[in-house]
């Protein structure tokens, strides 16, 4: 690792900027025009490392130095359709929004194709469907062909994972004791049930990720992330195949055939499983030969640039950014091994995953995993989440009647959405004299589970719901009903951590990516309601560094995953509690609030585990 970090001290704080400052908080692109960050180009030597990400609305490609600086990134918006449960994507789309994004980024970054000397690929975790050429075949009603990826927040497949679950498999263990309809066999098992002739044609199943590399080098060995956290390979297979200075890819014998025959999917442990993959790798393991000729022509770079294996999209913000924290000083070196167990990454965005290693597996009730691998080698992961988040704060805001009116305000102050309700609550809290912003909600607040309840209730039907909506229709109200899903938001990240800690982590540091991470009310309210400090990193593209990083591994710049974290993470902002800075009242507010969320889960019926437990920890 080049140089010390930061101490903690030396971050920039988080709560000296005003709620007002003036960025852009929206978590993705609803843009046709490509968004562009450029820096001062610098020597033409340099070695430069790509990321790629694909998240559920854009395609975006970020370019960075030996240090881990964005020297440019683009965007260009992808294609989806949503009807009922069911949200579909074409790959083919997909791929030429990549190519457009890496083309706009080197241009304006003025990174010639040669100076890439690494590439990686990050997507959500979608399903692609494609034939023996590589065509797609359509898993939509509609039987259009374009729509070939059932995308992750697709719940048509409720059925299917709750079939599935009752089968009590010992694979579901590793996935919190239950499948979401949001993983890959219950969608796999749904196709099959619903489209014969679609399924008669696939002839490989992938992960949108590993399809992203897979189209990039013609090398179909899948990730251990991908396999291990959305379709029951159990990873912990290859323990003992591990070895940091050798990596290669591996066959797959992490399978459980008894499983696939039991839910009904027998036919795809045909051909050593060559349909879900037979050979899996690490994370950042170099593919095939690098680009083919024909891929590094549709981007504009160099035949043969090293590729790396590739992440799930919130897996690859964690590798971005969970060795950002600051260390007081260089003899704290040595304990980063366990330092790195008390952290939990949040990558918010459309949803929020929350994601926490230790050293020793956990079994988590509703909480994924362990999963062995999936993100850090050698150590296991546990990934909580929330299904919507950025999507429920776009919901809550466009369909409430001063929204149009509120979007036209932003449009002509030159302000995002999101910047002109902080100045509102702002004006509020100045107007009524309040001692402090989160006092505004004492008497509204949101249920957040609209899209259901990944953790850890693991329950896809839950529903949402508001407590103290009146017949006001003001901007103001709007903006005080976004300050109440906020801070929904974050009790259930607050309920996620503690019944996580109760389970054997320690988790005491969180730290933030991603599009609301831009947001300093949602990450403020954070600090507030969770009560621990929350560091955000420096280059604010977690995602694309984590991408990033990948192709850095298998360039061979650094011999592991965890030695390129190190090198090429960094702190920045560092948000503390207000109660930390001595605000009266705000922990009776926390309190209070998470109370009326417990009674608000009471009325809605559900006497779960989670009622009590938050009963029990803010029933003051």
């Amino acid at each position: 690792m080049s140089g010390a970090r930061r101490a903690w001290s030396d971050a920039t704080p988080l709560l000296s900027q005003q709620l007002h400052r003036s960025s852009t908080y929206s978590n993705r692109s609803s843009s046709a025009a490509v968004s562009v960050e450029m820096a001062t180009a610098t020597s033409p030597l340099r070695s430069v490392f790509l990321g790629v990400d694909v998240g559920t609305g854009s395609a975006r490609a970020g370019l960075f130095d030996e240090n881990g600086k964005l020297l440019g990134s683009a965007s260009s918006p992808i294609q989806i359709w949503k009807e009922g449960d069911c949200v579909e994507q074409s790959s083919t789309d997909i791929w030429h929004a990549i190519c457009a994004a890496v083309k706009t980024a080197c241009s304006l970054a003025n990174v010639a194709g040669q100076e890439v000397a690494g590439l990686g690929f990050a997507a959500t975790c979608s399903l692609v469907a494609v034939d023996a050429d590589g065509s797609p075949v359509t898993v939509s009603w509609s039987s259009d062909s374009r729509r070939n990826i059932i995308v992750w927040m697709d719940h048509r497949a409720v059925k299917q994972a709750e079939r599935i679950n009752s089968c009590n498999s010992p694979v579901l263990q590793y996935c919190g004791g239950s499948l979401s309809p949001e993983m890959q066999p219950p969608k796999l098992l749904w196709v099959k049930e619903n489209l014969q002739e679609s399924w008669s044609m696939v002839f490989r199943w992938m992960d949108l990720s590993d399809w992203l590399s897979y189209r990039a080098t013609g090398d179909d060995t899948r990730s251990l992330c991908t396999t291990v956290c959305k379709w029951t390979y159990l990873g912990h297979a290859h323990m003992q195949q591990f070895n940091e200075k050798d990596s290669r890819d591996m066959e797959a014998c992490g399978w459980d055939d008894d499983f696939w025959e039991e839910i009904g999917l027998g036919d795809l442990v045909d051909g050593h499983h060559a349909k879900i993959g037979r050979s899996v790798a690490f994370p950042g393991h170099p593919l095939g030969s690098g680009l083919t000729p024909t891929a590094a022509k549709e981007l504009g770079l160099v035949a043969g640039t090293p590729v790396g294996t590739s992440l799930i999209d919130a897996h690859a913000g964690g590798v971005g950014i969970m060795e950002s924290v600051p260390v007081l000083d260089s003899k704290t070196e040595g304990y980063d091994d366990e330092a790195i167990c008390h952290r939990m990454a949040l990558v918010c965005g459309t949803s929020t995953c929350h994601m926490a290693i230790s050293r020793n597996k956990m079994f988590i009730p509703g909480v994924w995993g362990p999963f062995w691998s999936a993100m850090v080698p050698e150590y296991w992961l546990t990934e909580g989440g929330q299904s919507a988040t950025g999507a429920l704060l776009d919901h809550i805001i466009e369909n409430h009647v001063a929204s149009p009116h509120l979007a036209n305000r932003a449009a002509s102050q030159n302000v995002s959405l999101f910047e002109l309700l902080n100045k509102i609550l702002e004006s509020i809290v100045h107007d009524l004299k309040s001692p402090f912003l989160a006092a505004l909600t004492e008497n509204i607040h949101v249920l957040p589970d609209f899209h259901g309840n990944r953790s850890p209730i693991a329950d896809p039907k839950a529903k949402g719901m508001v407590c103290g909506l009146t017949l006001d229709t003001s901007e103001k109200q709007l903006a005080l009903l976004y300050l109440a899903t906020v801070q929904g938001i974050a009790y259930g990240t607050r309920h996620i951590v503690e019944h996580c800690n109760a389970q054997g982590h320690k988790i005491d540091t969180l730290l933030a990516c991603g599009g609301l991470a831009k947001n300093p009310l949602f990450i403020q309210e954070h600090a507030d309601v969770i009560g621990c400090p929350i560091v955000l990193p420096r280059e604010s593209e977690s995602v694309l560094l984590g991408a990033a990083i990948l192709g850095a591994v298998a360039a061979k710049k650094y011999s592991t995953l965890n030695e390129a974290m190190k090198a090429l993470n960094a702190a920045g902002q560092l948000g503390r509690p207000a109660c930390s800075k001595g605000s009266p009242g705000t922990p009776k507010l926390v309190h209070r609030g998470w109370y009326m969320h417990a009674v608000m889960l009471l009325k809605a019926g559900d006497n779960g585990p989670r009622s009590s437990t938050i009963i029990n920890n803010g029933g003051g």
